[in-house]
């Protein structure tokens, strides 16, 4: 079978220095994103007057369009250094998320928000890259360490939110704004000044613009983790709509359901993900994910079959259950997603892995809606039945990836230790 080169031609020593950067600006990063994305919805409805039909449409039109960012974007990562183009991104994002203090109509919202989109997939490839190319032997635990803070920042952030939601004036959704924006010119800084600018790695002769295409094992995983994906938007925005609906317990469930799910995940993933470094442990990571979930779905469903306090509790113990899927989920994705790209071409495949999953995202709300809730407990039967055969499917499509590219001495010692 023919082997696509090496997948770790750079240095195996993790960058401290780099790594620090990078948690700090992707953490102001998400405070600010944090600040905006929990108020967007109020603020394009009751400030610009945009019907919410418009605002669904304009993001869904703005984000099918950003997905054709990810690999040109991802390429040129690859040919001139992730840090330029990953601060390129930031600094448009900068401008494109300023721009919408001043917007008045759906057009300019669509144009800005499609600005907005095309930015983000275009430094998703980029950031994977640098991610890669800091961490050293060792991507998808830093990645796994990074996220922690991520989602801490995400936490801030939307608790930040609460004090101009609460005022509910223009000017108080502008200063949310604006901070988001600055959060974004913030992280470029201290990425241009913590981050080295790592030089591209030479690229064989055989490499294609497009090669990511052609591996087969890593278009499964994305296509698997892409689906898998839907478990996300299960918590954020399937579950309430089925406790707050088709259940007793009190509406104040939804903020226990983000509590515990956001606390399961800043608590575990760094100390679990830690755990998963090599493809083969991934893929395991992804089978454990998809009975986790398994079985997080089925609890869910019958918590519309019992009292009040039946269904808190339950809801409770489906959330813990399902938060620590998502972090054996996330784990084993950054394994295989960081092991099975070659380094010369981690811009490219980091920009496909987020095609893939945004791609995912785009038609999860249709298909937990339209298809799970509306059948009610088969639906969620359907859902834990889903995720559990990906999560089956995960370690032949890694063991796959495996067999189709060299592994280095390190990573044979790994896999032999693993065994």
């Amino acid at each position: 079978m023919t082997k696509r080169g090496s997948s770790r031609q750079v240095s195996k020593h993790p960058d401290a220095g780099a790594q620090r950067a990078l948690i700090i600006a992707c953490f102001v990063n998400r405070v600010g994103n944090g600040l905006f994305n929990t108020a967007s919805i109020l603020y394009f409805t009751f400030v610009v007057h945009l019907p919410a039909t418009q605002v669904g449409l304009g993001l869904t039109v703005a984000g099918l369009i950003g997905l054709t960012a990810g690999i040109p974007a991802g390429n040129l990562a690859d040919k001139v250094g992730p840090r330029t183009i990953w601060l390129v991104t930031l600094a448009v994002q900068a401008v494109s998320m300023t721009a919408f203090v001043w917007i008045d109509s759906w057009l300019a919202f669509t144009l800005v928000a499609t600005v907005d989109r095309l930015a983000a997939s275009a430094g998703g490839g980029a950031g994977g890259a640098l991610i890669a190319r800091a961490s050293g032997d060792k991507p998808a635990a830093f990645r796994a360490k990074l996220r922690t803070y991520v989602n801490l920042g995400v936490v801030m952030g939307t608790l930040g939110s609460a004090f101009a939601i609460q005022i509910d004036t223009r000017p108080a959704y502008t200063v949310l704004i604006l901070t988001n924006a600055a959060s974004f010119a913030v992280a470029g800084l201290v990425a241009f000044l913590g981050v080295p600018n790592y030089r591209p790695v030479p690229q064989p002769k055989e490499h294609r613009q497009w090669s990511v295409l052609t591996d087969r094992p890593y278009v499964s995983f994305v296509a698997l983790y892409s689906v898998m994906g839907l478990q996300y938007q299960t918590v954020s925005l399937l579950l309430p709509l089925w406790l707050t609906t088709q259940t007793d317990a009190p509406r104040w469930i939804v903020v226990v359901v983000y509590i515990v799910n956001n606390g399961v995940c800043l608590l575990l993933q760094s100390k679990l993900g830690s755990k998963v470094e090599t493809t083969r442990q991934g893929g395991r990571a992804l089978r454990l994910a998809g009975i986790l979930f398994l079985v997080s779905c089925v609890l869910m469903a019958l918590s519309a079959d019992v009292p009040a306090w039946a269904a808190l509790a339950l809801t409770v113990v489906a959330v813990g259950i399902h938060s620590l899927g998502e972090v054996w989920e996330s784990s084993g994705g950054y394994a295989l997603g960081f092991n099975l790209a070659p380094d010369h071409a981690q811009g490219q495949y980091q920009g496909f892995f987020g095609v893939g999953f945004n791609a995912g995202q785009a038609v999860a709300p249709a298909f937990l809606t339209g298809v799970v809730l509306a059948l009610g407990h088969p639906g969620w039967l359907l859902l834990g039945v889903l995720f559990a055969g990906l999560g089956v499917a995960g370690p032949p499509v890694a063991a796959w990836g495996e067999r189709t590219r060299p592994a280095t001495p390190e990573e044979a010692t790994l896999s032999k230790a693993d065994t």
